[in-house]
């Protein structure tokens, strides 16, 4: 493929990857360099226009995209999850579509625990007591307004035990907690004293804290539904910073109003950004942060240099992060 000056790369919506703290440069150095911030739907074929790349985050490029795109050659999702791209559609027309599987490991584990440990502790809430006078005014030494809670000895079971789930557990287990590990496969070594594969029927009954890792399938849509939250202990506490379709939102709303599940932090949600309708956004004892596990600096520089890598190493035949 021709390469510098005469290969177009057209990036459709870099802001959420690179808002000004990153640099394209990576990018720059490969060829005509176009990059929108964010494209509408009636705008994608007009802005690929006679691009020989393109890249995505999450605007979509369905068949009827890709077939209008005569001269596109490739196609590089800025994200680990692909559903936006119709890979059949490019396979078919020989368009290697690339992805970023492993920049956010870290990040992520580390957000399962912002969330978990805000509940356990309500920390921003307890400080804005503070700052309002209650502390001042107490009649005793200290106090709180919500229940306070110590991971050691709990169990924390992990639905779906790839590289983001696998970081999780061993943050877990260095909080003293015990980990069930729920996956489609198994690595043996990862077993020991505070750590086993299980069933998904007793990782619900035996949890004191799921967390949700697995991708989105068929099979795992909804997998937190009416039906498994009455298996899981009365009062756990459910995280998910994997994909929000895993939840049946209704059925999380009921449970928490009935208090089955304690409380919820959630990163993701069914429809992204939140609908005004959504049922969580009333539910209690539910925490909602929009989509940033993912975003750390670090995590996004990661993930910038995978995606000039994948391109990299297209242009020298090879094929790197190939999802089809």
């Amino acid at each position: 493929m021709k390469e510098g000056k005469d290969m177009k790369i057209v990036v459709l919506d870099g802001y959420t990857l690179n808002p000004g703290d990153l640099s394209w440069k990576g990018f720059e150095d490969l060829g005509e360099f176009v990059c929108y911030d964010r494209t509408d739907a009636g705008d994608i074929v007009k802005r690929i226009g006679d691009g020989d790349v393109v890249i995505t985050n999450k605007t979509p490029l369905d068949a009827e995209t890709i077939a209008a795109c005569p001269k596109l050659k490739y196609i590089g999702v800025l994200a680990t999850g692909y559903n936006v791209v119709d890979v059949k559609a490019a396979a078919q027309r020989n368009i290697p579509v690339t992805n970023i599987p492993t920049y956010g490991t870290e990040a992520v584990a580390q957000f399962v625990f912002a969330l978990l440990l805000n509940i356990c502790h309500r920390v921003q809430d307890h400080s804005n007591a503070v700052y309002a006078g209650r502390w001042t005014e107490a009649v005793d030494f200290c106090f709180w307004d919500h229940p306070l809670m110590e991971l050691s000895g709990k169990t924390m079971g992990i639905i779906g035990y790839g590289r983001i789930g696998q970081a999780t557990g061993k943050i877990a287990q260095a909080f003293g907690m015990k980990v069930l590990a729920y996956s489609r496969s198994s690595d043996p070594g990862q077993e020991c004293e505070t750590m086993a594969y299980t069933s998904l029927d007793e990782l619900l009954a035996q949890s004191d804290i799921i967390s949700l890792h697995c991708p989105l399938f068929d099979s795992t849509k909804g997998i937190i539904n009416k039906s498994n939250i009455v298996k899981m202990k009365d009062g756990v506490i459910l995280i998910n910073t994997s994909r929000g379709p895993l939840i049946v939102e209704e059925d999380l709303v009921d449970a928490l109003e009935s208090g089955k599940i304690r409380a919820a932090g959630l990163d993701v949600v069914s429809v992204e950004p939140i609908s005004a309708d959504n049922v969580l956004l009333k539910a209690k004892n539910c925490t909602i942060t929009p989509h940033i596990a993912w975003a750390p600096l670090e995590a996004r520089s990661r993930l910038m240099n995978i995606a000039v890598d994948n391109l990299k190493s297209f242009l020298k035949g090879a094929d790197v992060n190939r999802v089809n």
